[in-house]
């Protein structure tokens, strides 16, 4: 019989849970801003707040202080908060888990899964989301073409492998709709496509 126990497994989901506890409590909420005393924080740090007895809690960040007082951002909804909730810090800023096996995936703001398939754990690696901008001199160089599919762009406006391309125009005349036909046509390997501030699409 083979008692062998698969360690790196069991030492990678140790790391993901804390042992033991500090806290601090919920004190005022301004506007967005969560007011918490009790906390030793870093800037950037991820923080739960315990909304209730069920086990629900609230995603924040650390944003500031004011003398010993913590500022927190939530990253999510602000109802259930209020005075004496318990906030609990990560330690860690934050961070987002990633491998080949979210290509093809639909994910939220905080790169969790959200079309409801399933995906093994086991082989994600968590990477912060804060990194530092890359050095412009160590950039290589723009020889390679980028086919984009879309011949007025290919023929005039050619786009090279690792330029940045802005499009810029009012509402409701294609932006939308040119940036489609660029992901469905271009010859990339893999596209990755945001969201951001689109009204609920």
């Amino acid at each position: 019989m083979n008692f062998s126990l698969p360690m790196d497994s069991y030492l990678k989901k140790a790391q993901k849970h804390h042992f033991f506890f500090t806290f601090g409590k919920v004190s005022e909420v301004v506007g967005l801003l969560i007011k918490v005393e009790g906390l030793d924080v870093f800037i950037g740090e991820i923080c739960k707040i315990k909304l209730n007895d069920q086990g629900k809690f609230a995603l924040t960040e650390v944003v500031g202080f004011v003398k010993k007082t913590v500022l927190l951002m939530p990253l999510g909804e602000l109802s259930g908060i209020k005075p004496g909730c318990l906030v609990y810090p990560s330690g860690k800023p934050l961070t987002v888990e990633v491998s080949e096996q979210l290509l093809g995936h639909t994910l939220d703001g905080l790169g969790k899964i959200i079309d409801g398939s399933a995906i093994d754990h086991d082989d994600l690696v968590s990477y912060p989301v804060q990194q530092n901008s890359p050095d412009p001199f160590k950039r290589k160089p723009i020889h390679e073409i980028l086919p984009t599919g879309i011949r007025a762009i290919d023929g005039l406006l050619t786009v090279g492998e690792g330029q940045r391309l802005g499009i810029f125009a009012g509402s409701g005349v294609g932006k939308s709709t040119l940036l489609g036909m660029i992901a469905k046509y271009c010859a990339a390997d893999v596209i990755v496509i945001g969201l951001i501030g689109e009204r609920g699409r």
